[in-house]
């Protein structure tokens, strides 16, 4: 899938803003449908093998979202199994690795705002 100049251009700022500064919507999501920030977290730990400390630093340290994911301690290969739509783009259509991470990231919290019981958020049921 060839994507457009424009789309490329958001696309690399989306890579160079702050991991810090979408945590919060990442939480407010959730936390608008009674889902806790702790429960974000988990998720992202989940899929990226930060452990909570090292999470913390990643999110003071204000790096970049591709900073964030590359030094990731592991990407869960789970990930792969992540399907489904995101802003009316499907997951496992992703070509960019970088971006298809970031769009697992986008599902895993979005299932977790609808209300997905957290075993089933982290594909383990």
């Amino acid at each position: 899938m060839v994507i457009s100049a424009r789309a490329a251009q958001n696309q690399q700022r989306l890579f160079d803003s702050t991991f810090a500064s979408l945590y919060p919507a990442y939480v407010a999501k959730a936390e608008r449908k009674a889902r806790t920030h702790e429960e974000v977290d988990q998720v992202i730990r989940w899929l990226t093998g930060y452990d909570q400390a090292g999470l913390e630093q990643a999110i003071g340290d204000e790096r970049s979202v591709e900073e964030f994911f590359e030094r990731a301690p592991r990407l869960n290969e789970e990930r792969l199994l992540i399907t489904g739509s995101v802003c009316g783009v499907k997951v496992q259509e992703v070509e960019d690795p970088l971006m298809h991470t970031i769009r697992c990231l986008d599902k895993l919290v979005d299932e977790l705002a609808k209300g997905k019981a957290m075993d089933k958020v982290l594909r383990r049921a």
